[in-house]
């Protein structure tokens, strides 16, 4: 696998995307109003949304390459600029205020102003230069939400503090410490108080400090050393085939997802050769483009392979997903860096297991799908519960995606142990508690009045092995689901004892040709048929399959494999192996059970013991005994 894409390729992408945005401007292009479902904050808001995301798109395009710029490009967001802050203007910008969307739109403009500096800015008659300083300085002293939203402050206030606006230097400082309190090591902050931990670790916190420090000239030496310890975990969040792991809010950004590979280039603080970096970045655009995106009329939708608005959060506008355009950072390299002329260097694509403390997390890839076991993110701050299916599931994929419409959320079946009690209600997984992490194990526990789930999940081959110590009332159902498989059409369905296996087709070959808005897009590959499996080991009654239809960001048919048995009342342990892989024919392990203790010879001659409860045991006999960071 190659497909080595050069920067050619990446400029004529970003122009195809600008070129389709066109038809959507307001007159005087100071907004950008794209066809679909309008956002929470209206379409005034909406239409600046479109300028400054694709403004930002721009930037990098013509920052990166100023002598190949198109003058055209520059005309059209420096009309943006003087018709969208001229108060007289019909389509002129909402002013910013607090917690509104104006600011997040403020830090893409702010960035893409700095980045463009002398094309632009510098160029702009200085009435329209005022009234630009004007409109970002609103910001000054206006409430952010305390999450990345804070660093927007900081790029807009750096921003203006280099052109001579207004700006207030104790904000800024004072909005790093915030970011700073957030920080729990191994290059990984939390977005905000709690356990918040996606992609907004790469795109927002690490990219923001580190704009700032580009914008400043403050010594970046800390925030490099945490953004390529990040790297070097992140790295392993794209599958082979470019697909980015399917976790945590506003993943209709797509290609955002490569932005903290480039970004390591461009501060110098990645762990990955150069022209790795190359490769990885071009498969995750090709991976995007071979499953229809950019859609027919060069649009990004909402959704993810396809448009769909259950991956999407409340706050999505139809020029939201152009935050992809972070995923084109690497445009400001010139066509002369290494980045774009060294050879290509195959990544690791073999089986591999990661695991992250700090996020809580487990990475585990066999043929050629990457899985994150989840035992830290559950996307609360300290003071909520919520019950996002993007945050507190037992797993995630490359290749597959939680069930979100509203069936799927309801009963919550796909990566997620329920209990439902004798009276019918259902006891659900919202706040995560840590109770340990090693190599290849990692626990924790939810609970819910009587109810108390400890889970915890061990790496043995393809097999994630779950063993699951819950205290319930006597006759409770207890539900144990695999990852959902999604398609265009129906899953294949095999229920037999106490296996459950639902298994996609092959992809079709296409019988027509397409034509694409953008050029030299890679062809869709025939893939094997996906296999999501979960074994009984021990506990089980019987099985199922929850089959759901436009319930899944992946495809219109999706299918959840999953195991169903009854609580004796007190403590019941349950042990369930879990697989998501192309057809491994490794058989899942013989597990012993003994009250609390449940132990077994994993594939690599391994002796393991599990045990939840009071005194939590983890160990892996062999030539090393694992260590295990235990939480409580």
């Amino acid at each position: 696998m190659r497909n080595d894409r050069p920067r050619e390729h990446w400029v004529k992408v970003a122009d195809g995307l600008l070129e389709a945005v066109t038809p959507y401007a307001t007159p005087g292009s100071a907004q950008y109003r794209l066809p679909g479902r309008a956002g929470r904050a209206g379409p005034a808001s909406d239409g600046l949304e479109g300028f400054a995301r694709t403004f930002l798109l721009a930037a990098f395009r013509l920052a990166g390459d100023p002598a190949g710029a198109p003058a055209a490009l520059l005309e059209r967001y420096a009309d943006g600029l003087a018709h969208g802050t001229d108060p007289g203007h019909e389509y002129a910008w909402q002013p910013i205020a607090d917690g509104h969307q104006t600011i997040v739109e403020a830090a893409s403009i702010a960035i893409a102003l700095h980045e463009t500096r002398p094309l632009l800015f510098d160029r702009l008659d200085p009435g329209v230069q005022e009234r630009v300083m004007s409109w970002l300085g609103g910001i000054v002293g206006k409430r952010a939400w305390p999450c990345n939203w804070v660093l927007f402050k900081v790029i807009v206030e750096q921003f203006l503090a280099g052109v001579g606006g207004p700006y207030d230097k104790d904000e800024i400082d004072g909005h790093l410490a915030d970011v700073e309190r957030w920080y729990v090591g191994d290059g990984w902050y939390t977005d905000g108080a709690g356990q918040n931990y996606d992609y907004y670790c790469g795109w927002a916190i690490h990219l923001y400090t580190l704009w700032w420090t580009r914008m400043s000239g403050a010594d970046a030496t800390v925030y490099r050393k945490r953004l390529r310890a990040f790297l070097d975990g992140y790295r392993h969040f794209f599958a082979p085939d470019g697909a980015p792991m399917h976790q945590g809010r506003s993943l209709t950004y797509r290609m955002a997802s490569v932005a903290p590979l480039w970004l390591g280039t461009i501060f110098d603080a990645s762990p990955i050769a150069p022209g790795t970096t190359r490769l990885m970045a071009g498969r995750t655009l090709d991976h995007f483009a071979a499953h229809g995106v950019p859609d027919e009329r060069g649009l990004l939708s909402l959704g993810w392979h396809r448009p769909y608005l259950p991956v999407t959060q409340g706050y999505s506008g139809p020029a939201s997903p152009y935050w992809a355009a972070k995923g084109f950072a690497g445009l400001l390299l010139g066509p002369d860096h290494p980045v774009w002329t060294a050879p290509p260097a195959e990544p690791d694509e073999g089986d591999l297991t990661v695991t992250l403390p700090a996020p809580g997390w487990l990475l585990h890839r066999t043929d050629g799908v990457t899985r994150l076991v989840n035992h830290g993110s559950d996307g609360n701050d300290p003071d909520s519960a919520r019950d996002d299916p993007h945050y507190t599931k037992l797993g995630y994929s490359t290749h597959t995606a939680p069930e979100t419409g509203p069936g799927g959320r309801a009963d919550n079946a796909d990566n997620h142990l329920t209990v439902i009690l004798p009276d019918g209600r259902a006891i659900r997984r919202r706040r995560i508690e840590r109770i340990g992490i090693a190599r290849d194990f990692a626990a924790s526990r939810y609970a819910d009045g009587e109810v108390v789930v400890e889970t915890a999940s061990v790496l043995d081959g393809p097999w994630e092995v779950r063993v699951h110590r819950v205290t319930a009332p006597e006759d409770s159902m207890v539900r144990d689901g695999a990852h959902a498989l999604a398609s265009d059409r129906p899953c294949d369905v095999t229920l037999s004892g106490h296996t459950a296996l639902v298994k996609t087709a092959p992809a079709r070959a296409s019988t027509e040709t397409d034509v694409a808005p953008i050029p030299a897009l890679a062809p869709a590959p025939a893939e094997i048929g996906l296999v999501s499996e979960i074994v009984g080991l021990h506990g089980w009654r019987t099985v199922q399959a929850v089959l759901r239809q436009d319930e899944n960001a992946i495809g219109a048919h999706s299918a959840t494999p999953c195991l169903v048995g009854t609580h004796p009342g007190g403590h019941g342990v349950f042990v369930s192996a879990v697989r998501l892989s192309r057809g491994s024919l490794i058989p899942p392990p013989n597990v012993r059970v003994n009250g609390d203790h449940v132990s077994w010879d994993d594939t690599a001659g391994l002796h393991v013991e599990v045990a939840l409860g009071r005194e939590p045991v983890y160990s892996r006999h062999g030539s090393v005994e694992e260590r295990v960071v235990w939480t409580g």
